[in-house]
């Protein structure tokens, strides 16, 4: 048996793939290259012989016991005695796996020594005479001076190995926390790339987690985003009016849970991550038991909260720490100043709808048969929109051209726009400016450019009779044909000065017959398709009974 199978019994060989034997075999491997023979061990606490070695003459293990206990202390090789020809040398060896031990060798000191001497020099170090001598012949003489310097080097070489292993094994640590955190710094940065005020809360919260996975060791993530908005604050841009929860990995919880988990925590009244992890998550009162650990963050701008970010259940079942909160805490504070942006951009959007409702107001001050006109038009506009399939962002803009795009009979004389008889030819082609003129007072307001097209073209006709540039087919905008289908729907089905609201039937034979000369066709026949719906729509306008003209006489 070999002194490493001896003493280290489950470690006889080399890690696999590492090509580097543990650091108290590289001791061993050391003593025995420097002196060229295995030295027998001594425990450096308790002083017992751990291992006698074949390449030694015997050991005394109580007189050495004391003397062993004070070298591994001092940390140097010593001689342990002295008796010419031999001498006894102790090696300390790093400590290592939890042992600290002493290599303890005797060495013969002159070449081809006497019987005699090394009979008496046995005796005095307490080995068997008989034994010492044949052992004697056999060995390769050694200066003291030589053992000496020898074993210092040995030393040095040893402390200078293990001082390399600490500083491989702290070159590892660092290298997996440059690559968590390099992984970190890639993941906030690819998510600022898509702040975006066109990327939704929800697109970049998707996004944000299913990246996060990649990073955090968690089996499951989850973001709930609160609701910001009334259904009835909700004119151009669409506000998120109840709470949402996306989840992404094995996450063990609904949006209905998320919630209750808030409340339990009381995060409301936080502004920082939390960390949850047993025993608290074991308590009966715990309302979520699939949950073992977790960390949720706010997404929040100052005291505003958009919603919380959490991760649930470690991988390895260990605990959540700092580390994974502080990351958690960094995507929160991006997905919270981008929900407040947003928000900003939402109420922005709000308050020029309410500037826009306010102009139409004043178109129907002018003329109360027309009273709420406007705003009609703007809602059958936007269902037809739907009905063909436009994106968001141009139902928003057909909304407000719905709203606007009656502006210019501001600048139109009140006893035309009121005259109870059929137009002069003169005062037509006056009414006619009103597109003119709206597209005048519009211009300057950036905000408006796309709603601009609408407002002047809205009374061009598919076959090329309409005004004011007499344009044809889909030179005419999408926007502005479907606002002249709302429009002219409206118009037909409304009391005006001069006759009374066309029956349903006439309408719909008006539109049958103009569909491919005066109207699109696709919104035409979007009209029809969503008949029901529009008539809900006019019909909730009447019945709230605003803006009768008969009360403003």
């Amino acid at each position: 048996m070999s002194i490493s199978e001896a003493v280290f019994p489950t470690e006889t060989q080399e890690p696999a793939g590492t090509g580097q034997a543990p650091p108290a075999h590289q001791a061993l491997r050391r003593v025995e290259e420097a002196f060229g023979v295995e030295f027998s061990l001594v425990d450096g606490r308790s002083g017992e012989l751990v291992y006698s070695s074949p390449d030694q003459p015997g050991e005394n293990e109580q007189v050495w016991a004391e003397l062993c206990r004070q070298i591994a202390e001092r940390g140097r090789p010593q001689f342990l005695a002295e008796e010419p020809p031999l001498v006894v040398l102790a090696v300390p060896l790093p400590e290592a796996d939890g042992q600290v031990l002493v290599g303890v060798g005797t060495f013969v000191t002159h070449p081809t020594p006497a019987a005699d001497d090394v009979t008496r020099a046995a005796q005095r170090l307490g080995l068997e005479p008989e034994t010492a001598v044949g052992w004697a012949w056999r060995q390769t003489p050694w200066a003291p001076e030589a053992l000496e310097r020898v074993s210092r080097l040995a030393t040095e070489q040893m402390s200078a190995d293990v001082r390399i292993r600490e500083l491989e094994e702290e070159t590892d640590k660092l290298s997996v926390n440059l690559v968590a955190t390099y992984e970190e710094i890639s993941l906030l940065y690819r998510i600022t790339q898509n702040l975006r005020i066109s990327q939704s809360e929800e697109e970049l919260g998707r996004v944000a987690i299913e990246w996060m996975q990649d990073v955090l060791p968690a089996e499951g993530l989850a973001i709930q985003l609160l609701s910001v908005a009334k259904e009835e604050e909700c004119l151009t841009h669409r506000g998120r009016t109840e709470s949402v929860t996306l989840g992404f990995g094995q996450c063990p919880i609904d949006d209905a849970q998320f919630a209750r988990l808030v409340d339990h925590l009381d995060l409301g009244t936080r502004n920082r991550p939390t960390v949850v992890n047993p025993p608290a998550t074991q308590d009966p009162t715990w309302p979520c038991p699939e949950v073992r650990q977790m960390i949720v963050a706010p997404l929040a701008e100052g005291a505003n909260v958009f919603g919380w970010l959490a991760a649930f259940n470690h991988t390895s079942g260990e605990e959540f720490g700092t580390v994974e909160a502080s990351l958690l805490s960094s995507v929160g504070a991006i997905l919270g100043i981008h929900g407040g942006n947003i928000e900003l951009y939402r109420q922005q959007s709000e308050l020029l709808a309410g500037i826009v409702r306010a102009l139409t107001s004043s178109i129907d001050a002018k003329d109360p048969y027309t009273c709420g006109h406007s705003d009609r038009v703007a809602r059958v506009a936007v269902r037809l929109a739907q009905e063909i399939g436009c994106d968001q962002e141009t139902v928003e803009t057909i909304y407000l051209s719905g709203l606007l795009h009656d502006i210019g009979k501001i600048g139109i004389d009140d006893s035309v726009l009121r005259k109870p008889g059929k137009l002069t030819d003169e005062e037509y082609e006056h009414i006619k400016t009103h597109v003119r003129i709206g597209h005048r007072i519009l211009v300057d307001l950036k905000k408006l450019d796309d709603v601009l097209p609408v407002v002047l073209y809205h009374h061009e006709s598919w076959d090329g009779s309409g005004y004011p540039g007499r344009l044809t087919g889909e030179e005419i905008p999408l926007p502005a044909r479907i606002v002249a289908v709302a429009d002219a729907f409206d118009a037909m089905g409304s009391d005006r000065p001069y006759r009374k609201r066309m029956p349903d039937e006439k309408i719909d034979e008006i539109f049958h017959s103009g569909a491919g000369r005066q109207w699109d066709s696709q919104v035409v026949e979007a009209f029809f398709r969503a008949r029901e719906d529009i008539r809900r729509i006019v019909q909730s306008d009447q019945d709230h009974g605003e803006c009768d003209p008969h009360e403003r006489t």
